[in-house]
């Protein structure tokens, strides 16, 4: 969760108590939780809204899928593939070298 291990969560509950006091603690806890349900429901309506505007296309839209990290990352994979493709022989024929074989010579060419 965030990174935060066992020790600096007990830390982190140690000086919530000396600061805001015991009786206060319950009540904060209680307004986090409220903050980060109101948060998930805009998150939630956001994402349908936006989904709604963009159509039946983009019907699998997540808001992860929005980051510039994630498009990037995307755009290089496609780009690798299509390169891959492209190096590729495409004429009937062609085929890689076998261990020991001696290419074609064309003495005409030379």
């Amino acid at each position: 969760m965030f990174g935060i291990g066992f020790g600096e969560l007990v830390v982190i509950v140690f000086v919530a108590v000396v600061v805001f006091g015991p009786d206060k603690l319950p009540e904060l806890a209680r307004q986090a939780g409220r903050f980060l349900r109101q948060v998930r429901t805009f998150a939630t309506n956001a994402r349908d809204e936006l989904r709604d505007e963009l159509g039946p296309e983009y019907a699998d839209l997540e808001l992860r899928d929005l980051d510039p990290r994630t498009i990037v990352r995307r755009h290089i994979v496609e780009a690798m593939e299509e390169a891959d493709e492209d190096s590729r022989p495409r004429r009937r024929g062609l085929h890689p070298l076998m261990p020991g074989e001696v290419p074609p010579y064309d003495l005409d060419a030379t």
